[in-house]
């Protein structure tokens, strides 16, 4: 029976049952007034002018993507991907028929190798780069944001798995032209499903909105609506149902908004005890490699990533750790360019960074539930296992 779970329930008994009462009072559960409350607030701690809440962190993803293809903001249609991720950090790019191009991994955060990142720059003069706040461990932000402005490529910052980390202070998600967060069940912070799109552009703002929901303005601003009806010379008895742009039905619920309002009142208590727990891996872990960052950084991780020696080496500690009740898993999704969504149309992409996240990384358990006594026990039982020489 696992002891040491690599995700609990972040929703707890005092959210179902306030969710309950709540349910009861006859509420909007579709996309309401909560809905708006809540981006309002998740903008604000973020801190971005705009937030827009869907109904996953693949949709959100999804929703950068297609808001990028549509701004008409883009140069071309390359668009640089990471190859250490999630699989919908890189397919949706795909699905709109840009042109992905893969960047190996960064030997310290496991982020996008930015050396390899600026030759690519220089070969390909993409629109895009796609990052990825790999697991929490923010990336090497002022470099990156460098080449930006060398380089002119809109930024997407995926921080799916990095709600409250944050470098030099500021949060991630707020460094990009638009960012990606997701409320899946054990992420730091839940709403069962859900996702949310930042950005301080109005422009890409509007665009997302629309999206979100079939295309129509029915959820912009009056005067922004207003401009679209004279602009297009429609009756102001079809404005409800206009559609500006080809959408889709990508909202979440207020019921969602319910839970991700409640989750704001803990999410910097939930942080504080991921980033210690993290810390206490990084200060007790002795027979592993794992993810560094700078002192800019403060890692708030969804787990803690660790690199075995050697694929055997990993094999032994994964053993001993369900021997002793511990989950585990591969350490997100390994290399990208080793999986065959990839490689049966671009053919397989090798980095040394990479393939060694694929080949020997995997994950231990961090959540709000473990005390440090925990996480040095985890790490006391990684350590019993010892490299071959």
């Amino acid at each position: 029976m696992l002891k040491y779970k690599l995700a609990e329930a972040v929703i707890d008994k005092k959210d179902i049952t306030a969710l309950i009462q709540w349910l009861k009072s006859d509420k909007q559960l579709t996309k309401g007034e909560l809905t708006l409350e809540f981006e309002k607030q998740w903008a604000k701690w973020v801190g971005t002018k705009y937030a827009v809440f869907c109904n996953s962190g693949s949709s959100a993803n999804f929703l950068v993507a297609y808001t990028a293809l549509l701004s008409r903001k883009l140069k071309n249609k390359k668009v640089i991907v990471p190859s250490v991720g999630w699989v919908t950090t890189v397919s949706p790019f795909m699905q709109l028929g840009f042109e992905p191009i893969m960047c190996g991994a960064d030997k310290d955060d496991f982020g996008l190798d930015l050396d390899q990142l600026e030759i690519l720059l220089k070969k390909h003069n993409p629109a895009m780069v796609a990052m990825v706040q790999v697991l929490g461990v923010p990336g090497k932000i002022d470099r990156l944001l460098a080449l930006q402005k060398k380089y002119k490529f809109m930024l997407f910052e995926d921080a799916c798995a990095a709600l409250g980390s944050s470098y030099k202070g500021k949060k991630v998600g707020a460094f990009s032209d638009m960012s990606a967060f997701s409320f899946y069940f054990g992420h730091q912070l839940s709403t069962i499903e859900g996702g949310m799109v930042n950005t301080n552009s109005k422009e890409l703002y509007d665009l997302l909105l629309m999206l979100r929901s079939h295309g129509w303005g029915k959820d912009l601003d009056q005067t922004t609506r207003a401009k679209l009806m004279t602009k297009y010379k429609i009756n102001d008895f079809h404005q409800p149902f206009t559609f500006f742009v080809p959408g889709l039905n990508l909202r979440s619920t207020d019921l969602g908004a319910f839970l991700g309002l409640r989750q704001m009142l803990k999410a910097d208590s939930i942080a504080k005890i991921r980033n210690r727990n993290h810390l206490v891996y990084a200060a007790n872990l002795k027979t592993v490699d794992f993810q560094k960052w700078d002192k800019n950084g403060w890692p708030c991780s969804i787990s803690f990533g660790a690199i075995a020696k050697s694929a055997v080496h990993r094999n032994t500690i994964v053993k001993k750790l369900d021997e002793r009740g511990i989950e585990t898993r591969l350490f997100s999704a390994g290399n990208l360019g080793l999986h065959p969504f990839w490689f049966e149309k671009y053919g397989k992409f090798h980095h040394p960074v990479s393939d060694m996240v694929h080949d020997r990384g995997f994950f231990l358990p961090n959540n709000e539930s473990l005390a440090e006594k925990d996480i040095r026990f985890v790490s006391s039982v990684v350590n019993e296992v010892k490299p071959l020489v």
